[in-house]
């Protein structure tokens, strides 16, 4: 059996908060589901789920 076309990346996520201070999103700004003490890249659900259909393998 070959290597799958299309491989996923291990991305590792920040965790959920469990309220507020959120962190902002790096793309529109708006409040994601992470806490605003996590440093990294923070996306909100809208921007995680079109950066996620952007980079989806379409073979």
């Amino acid at each position: 059996m070959s290597e799958d076309y299309c491989t996923m990346r291990d991305a590792t996520k920040p965790p959920r908060a469990d309220g507020p201070p959120y962190a902002e999103c790096v793309l529109c700004r708006e409040p994601t589901e992470y806490p605003e003490s996590y440093k990294g890249i923070t996306l909100c659900p809208e921007c995680e789920w079109q950066e996620a259909q952007r980079t989806a393998c379409s073979g």
